[in-house]
């Protein structure tokens, strides 16, 4: 995948739970489970997760939520 396009930013803990209003474990839980976008080592103590993943994450819970099982 490429980032090159557009300007990477990176969101720490707290405003993943913000914006999901997920747990803290759930979001761990969902990252190992291959369901949720997986975090980025930033340094030795310092991780974050990708914005437009998230985002996306968040757009496709949405659109699941609205599809019709016929």
């Amino acid at each position: 995948m490429q980032y090159q396009s557009l300007p990477i930013r990176f969101l720490r803990l707290p405003d993943v739970l913000s914006r999901t209003r997920l747990s803290r474990s759930q979001i761990y839980r969902l990252e190992a489970a291959g369901r949720f976008p997986r975090h980025v080592k930033l340094g030795d103590a310092v991780s974050a997760w990708v914005e437009s993943e998230v985002d996306q994450w968040c757009t496709d819970r949405i659109t699941a939520s609205r599809e019709v099982v016929a």
